[in-house]
Order: structure tokens, then sequence, then C-alpha cells
């Protein structure tokens, strides 16, 4: 039988100032209906695999391997998988549409980490495709294992941190918790938990968290608040004789992205102006991220000529990579009418940057084709018009 260890007295060996005595970690997180499942697979004794979904705060060194170093540690006698599918910059409609590829196409996942909510909140991702998002990932991920446990977790940044001084819930926060309550998942708002600590006086922004990718003190905050949930979840599984059958609730959304999938560029029709790249890298010194350099990339080497992609499902969309020559492009769907975006970033001249662009959604079921140019027209900080695809999304 697996016991569990309280927390509420632990002290940080590395110096850091976090109080245990001050505002407990409990206030900022809801057990709900705990990890039963995941603490039914480590009771026997059978291999575990644990996935990290999220952006930078979930790809650096900190919380993440502390969290797999104490799994490790607690469960000698588990074989642990761990999947880190953390890519800085992204946030949750990313997540939606690489869910199959970066995370389920690894393993049979049995415990999801789930973080999306600065990347949100920076990238200008709208409050209705935030819940489409989210509850696609949740319902996706239980297509994939019945059985899979979930945590989502909202951090810390400075616009929360203005948000809670005015009184207002972030609405990233507002959600995810939505998607968490509805679902009966465990989640942590770090965010509040930052917040109303620094209110308190137990520590400051400036001097001991310091960014929204936070100093060492952030890091074991994050991780000694998650290790206490995992405790806590612990405490349900023990208390209960055996977890209920039951069924997911009715959709709160029924345009969420359930089965956001990559589809290859190989996948698209396109004039001369269009070019396939088989291993693309840029030209200039300027940097790129992981998985979006050295890949297939289609690109335009003309402006004005059309590329077409048939596709069966409800929504679609793009992942480009936007550097400083990102151009606009037009699209449209089947028929509907002519509308531009603007792939250049405010990150773009420092960044070959992955970005995300939702094209179309609550399509009805069928097939349907996405058309898209690049326009001569370019925004005034770009340095050309360039349209760089390296997936297209797709709802099936």
């Amino acid at each position: 039988m697996l016991g569990f260890c309280s927390i509420a007295n632990s002290q940080v060996t590395d110096g850091s100032k976090i109080k245990r005595d001050d505002l407990p970690v409990s206030d900022f997180y809801h057990v709900r209906n705990g990890l039963v499942d995941f603490y039914k697979k480590l009771n026997n004794r059978k291999e575990a695999t644990v996935a990290f979904l999220g952006g930078s705060i979930t790809h650096n060194p900190g919380w993440r391997p502390m969290v797999c170093d104490y799994l490790r540690e607690r469960y000698p006698d588990v074989k642990f998988h761990f999947i880190s599918a953390g890519i800085p910059s992204l946030g949750s409609l990313p997540h939606a549409f690489r869910l199959q590829r970066d995370v389920l196409d690894s393993g049979k996942v049995d415990l999801l980490f789930l973080e999306a909510a600065v990347n949100d909140r920076v990238n200008g991702t709208d409050s209705l495709t935030q819940v489409r998002d989210l509850e696609g990932i949740v319902k996706h991920a239980k297509k994939s294992n019945p059985l899979m446990d979930m945590i989502l977790m909202e951090f810390a940044d400075p616009y929360k941190n203005k948000d809670y001084d005015e009184g207002k819930v972030p609405v990233e926060v507002t959600n995810h918790e939505t998607v968490a309550d509805h679902y009966h998942i465990p989640s942590i708002n770090m965010a509040k938990e930052v917040h109303d600590k620094i209110a308190n006086h137990e520590f400051s922004w400036e001097g001991d968290f310091k960014d929204l990718h936070p100093a060492p003190f952030g890091q074991h905050l994050y991780y000694e608040n998650i290790k206490s949930l995992l405790n806590d979840c612990l405490k349900v599984y023990l208390s209960a004789s055996d977890k209920p059958v039951t069924r997911l609730p009715l959709p709160l959304d029924n345009n969420s992205f359930n089965n956001g999938i990559y589809l290859d560029v190989n996948n698209a029709r396109y004039q001369a102006g269009w070019q396939l790249i088989a291993d693309w890298s840029p030209a200039d010194s300027v940097g790129t991220r992981p998985g979006f350099v050295h890949v297939p990339v289609l690109a335009n080497t003309a402006t004005g000529e059309e590329l077409a992609l048939p596709f069966r499902g409800t929504a679609v969309g793009i992942a480009v990579v936007s550097g400083p020559d990102a151009g606009i492009i037009s699209y449209w769907v089947d028929k509907s009418p002519e509308k531009t975006v603007d792939l250049f970033t405010e990150w773009s001249p420092g960044l070959h940057l992955p970005w995300y662009v939702l094209l179309g959604s609550a399509l009805a079921p069928g097939n349907h084709i996405l058309h898209i140019k690049v326009t001569k027209d370019h925004n005034k900080k770009s340095k050309g018009g360039v349209c760089r695809i390296v997936h297209f999304l797709v709802n099936k």
C-alpha cells in the first residue's frame, strides 16, 4: 500500500525564502476527483508514463525535472517514462494540434501536466479559442486513454499580477479552471498564489521571483505546490475503495478541437510561386526553436501565387516560422469571404518564431479546401513577404 508524506513544514534546502507558515499552498489548488487511476497504476508497481505539455516554463530546467526526481525517489519500484513536450512560445492552440504527435504517439500516458495560461495571454489567443483548445486536449487525451489523469496549471506573469491587483480574475485562469472543473480535473492556480504571497509580504517579484521564467526560488515554489497537490491526491486514492465509473460530461463547446492533428505540408497543392524545402534553416543569423529548423517547410518564392489544401474536418490553420521577413497572407475556406492575417510578430525581428494561426473553425463536418496567397504588402517592420509553413493544423 502506498503512503504519503506531508510537506506542511518542509524546507527548501537551497536557502530560498519560501515560508510554509504563511499562506498555505493548498489554498491555491483544487483536488477534485484526484489522480486515482494514476496512483492505482503506481500501487500495482507497473510502468508509468508521465507527460509534460507546455511552453518555455515547462521546457526550461526547474520544476519539471524536480517533479520527475520526486516521483522516481518516492516510487523506486515503478519504471517511469517521462515525455518532455514543452516548446517555448507555444500555448493552448499549438498544444491542441500537436498533442497527438508530441505526446500521444510516444506511448500510453498515465498522467499529463498541462500549462498554457502564460503564452495564451502573450500570444493573444482569444477566450473562445482557449476553451476549445483546452477542452479539445482533455477529450483527445481521454480518447487515447480513458484512464489518463491530468493536472492543469496556471503559472504567474506580470499581466496576471496586474489583473489580480485590479480585482479581476485573469481570463486565462478562468478558462483553465472552467475546463478543469467541468471535467473534475485537479488544477493549480500558481498565478494567484504568487500574487497573494507577494501581497502577504512573503517575497517579492523583483527580488525573489524575478521573471515569468522564474528564478530558482520560483521554480521551487512551483515544485512544492505540485508536490503538495500530488500528496493530497494520494490521500483521495487511499480513502477511496474504488473509483466510480464515470462518463465524460457533455461538452462545453461542440466545436472544441477534440481531434487536432498536424497535416503534412506535402498534402498541399501549389503553383510555381511555392517551393517545398526539405531541410529548412535560416540564411540569416537569427535564432530558431527546436523542432522548427532542419524540417520540411513549404514557402513562397513569389507573392500572389495560390496554395490549396484539401482537408476533411471542422477546423484548419497553419504553423509557420515567423522571422524577420514574415509576410501577410490572404486566405479563405471554400467560398467564404477572403481575409488577411499578418504573420509578423513583435518577436519576429530577433527570432524565427513558431507561430500558429487558426484560419477556420466551427466548419461543417466534411471536406473543405483552404486557399492561401501571400500578398504584396507586408508589415512595415518586416524585411520581406514570406510565408513558411511547417505544419497544417486540422481538427479531423
